[in-house]
């Protein structure tokens, strides 16, 4: 039986991490092309830098969720046996892809927050031309649905673990189990 605690906490962070990547992408840095007092030079003036926060909040959480994931099935390859058949079969797959998509989400909320960041120090003197670097649309947009994609794999990854790990019961796919007779 899949544990409703850990399936909760799972799905939890997992919400929690796909609204902050959400907020991460409607609060990206927007530069203005900003002239000195004494209007000798233009310089790329930087709005609020909050959601490079909201994206590591939203990296971290994800990161949060896929250890209580993988702590709760024991990473799929240790611990005991499962049965043979579909359920295993669909873990392992569903396994694979939520690893993917959680790499996926990663890089993109880790490229977002990175690039937020960087915010450009150029000056131009005297009216040249000046371009202000910003993160593109739709970095933290696409860590968003990632997340989610993860979430959704994740949970259907963990009730077919326990499902085939359930179904494997005892020996024999639970382990060796020799019978021994006492000692006469």
């Amino acid at each position: 039986m899949a544990s409703i605690i850990v399936q909760a906490v799972v799905i939890l962070l997992d919400v929690i991490a796909f609204g902050l990547g959400v907020a991460a992408e409607q609060r990206r840095s927007k530069a203005t092309v900003t002239t000195d007092s004494e209007k000798n030079y233009d310089y790329c003036s930087y709005d609020s830098d909050i959601a490079t926060g909201y994206g590591v909040g939203a990296l971290l959480l994800l990161a949060a969720a896929q250890v209580v994931l993988m702590t709760a099935s024991r990473c799929f390859c240790c611990g005991r046996g499962l049965k043979p058949g579909g359920s295993r079969a669909c873990a392992l797959i569903l396994f694979l892809f939520t690893w993917l998509t959680f790499l996926i989400a990663e890089v993109c909320l880790l490229a977002g927050s990175v690039r937020n960041a960087y915010h450009t120090r150029y000056r131009t003197f005297y009216g040249d031309g000046i371009s202000c670097e910003t993160l593109r649309k739709g970095v933290f947009a696409a860590g968003a649905a990632f997340t989610f994609f993860t979430a959704i794999l994740g949970e259907f990854y963990y009730i077919s673990y326990s499902k085939s790990r359930d179904a494997a019961g005892d020996a024999p796919y639970g382990g060796s189990s020799i019978g021994m007779g006492p000692y006469n």
